[in-house]
């Protein structure tokens, strides 16, 4: 037996148990469905059902690898795009921690050009383009740690808070989902988004990055060399200045002088920290930044852009602006780890355990040889490290190393 037919017949067996239950999104008749099939290794899409049984046939027919619906809704979901009649989106955001950056991504994550005559790699976040010959199209190796996945947790709760302080959705219209590899879905499904087109979703995606940011105020009279009056930092209460605010007062309270001076606030770092009570109560809670003698309108914006960039969710933005897009189907596995795609009740978003709450795999075991893993967690267990070496797992763990390159079955 080969390692994708190992996988194959896992996968079988999971969408023929009689505990498979499609889970249907709202509108499910509007929605375009796409499935990448497991052995020809291709996309099938422009499918349309009529109800949730006609979609469980269909998967237990095909046993496709990966399963997908739009976020749109349409009037003719098997129609081609240009024919399909757009009726509106959800609006859909990833979080995923191949664009955050992490200690431990330069530790498991690989990439190699995918142009053969360069050939050039390196390791942790996958460049835009190759640094050698400028190609951007790459091979990567990557692996889904607790630390990848705590770092996607805490943007998900960041862009939860952002949805419903700065927003006003509430938590039952926000639907989060573990991905079922290295990251998080959130969809809001409300009437309010639905109509919005591209530039109205990238607003949003402004918003919850950060980007466009005024961190000075200017005064009437121009600015000049001998007017520096004319320039002020200033916070409200409310949106980014209220997120602004309180990010500011974690980073002094627990900063350090080299912290501080790591951001580029380097000679007045003790200034800052030795003014600190003043700093809290008067520039913080009396909005008076200019108590502090001697820190500019200058340092205390270079403060707040690093504060800003803590502060902002890190999103794939394109997945967000984009009103067509395929989002992967809840309850269903990923292919690149035989997880499951789970939802999330927002008040349970921090306990979640994704290596414990989306193993689909729970019986059985597999004697596979392995030629790289570290050592990782999976269904209460925890496993590794392997380097080139045969062992005995359960099917989940092996499943799991088989779908990211790292096992071969044994026969």
């Amino acid at each position: 037996m080969s390692s994708r037919d190992f996988v194959y017949e896992k996968f079988v067996s999971f969408y023929n148990s009689p505990s498979f239950a499609v889970s249907a999104p709202v509108g499910f008749s509007q929605r375009e469905f796409a499935f990448l099939l497991f052995k020809e290794r291709v996309m099938v899409r422009h499918k349309g059902f009529a109800n949730p049984q006609a979609l469980r046939a269909f998967i237990k027919d095909k046993i496709p690898s990966d399963i997908y619906h739009s976020c749109a809704y349409y009037e003719y979901p098997e129609a081609e795009m240009e024919k399909k009649g757009w009726q509106g989106a959800d609006l859909v955001f990833d979080i995923d921690a191949d664009h955050i950056p992490t200690k431990c991504n330069k530790i498991h994550d690989e990439w190699t050009c995918g142009n053969k005559q360069c050939g050039f790699s390196g390791k942790g976040i996958t460049p835009e383009s190759c640094p050698i010959c400028g190609g951007e199209k790459f091979e990567t190796k990557t692996w889904p740690c607790d630390l990848c996945l705590d770092s996607a947790k805490e943007e998900t709760e960041k862009l939860v808070d952002m949805l419903g302080n700065d927003f006003g959705f509430s938590e039952s219209e926000m639907h989060v989902f573990f991905s079922g590899h290295r990251g998080y879905h959130l969809h809001v499904e409300e009437e309010v988004v639905k109509d919005l087109d591209s530039m109205g979703r990238k607003e949003i995606v402004d918003y919850v990055s950060g980007i466009g940011l005024s961190l000075i105020e200017r005064g009437k009279k121009e600015q000049s060399k001998q007017n520096r009056a004319s320039q002020e930092f200033t916070l409200n209460d409310y949106g980014w200045n209220r997120r602004l605010k309180n990010g500011m007062r974690k980073l002094i309270l627990g900063a350090s002088k080299e912290d501080l001076k790591n951001i580029g606030i380097k000679s007045k770092a003790e200034l800052i920290l030795r003014s600190k009570e003043a700093v809290l109560k008067r520039c913080l809670e009396e909005n008076r930044w200019d108590c502090v003698k001697g820190v500019s309108v200058e340092t205390w914006t270079k403060l707040a852009e690093h504060v800003r960039d803590l502060e902002s969710a890190k999103i794939d933005t394109v997945v967000t602006t984009d009103v067509h897009r395929l989002i992967r189907a809840n309850g269903t596995l990923h292919g690149k780890t035989g997880l499951l795609k789970a939802k999330v009740p927002v008040s349970r978003l921090r306990s979640f355990d994704p290596f414990k709450e989306a193993v689909a795999f729970k019986e059985g075991e597999a004697e596979i040889f392995v030629s790289d893993a570290p050592e990782f967690r999976l269904g209460g267990e925890t496993f590794g490290p392997y380097k080139n070496q045969k062992v005995r797992l359960s099917t989940a763990a092996a499943v799991l190393l088989i779908c990211k390159g790292r096992a071969e079955v044994l026969k």
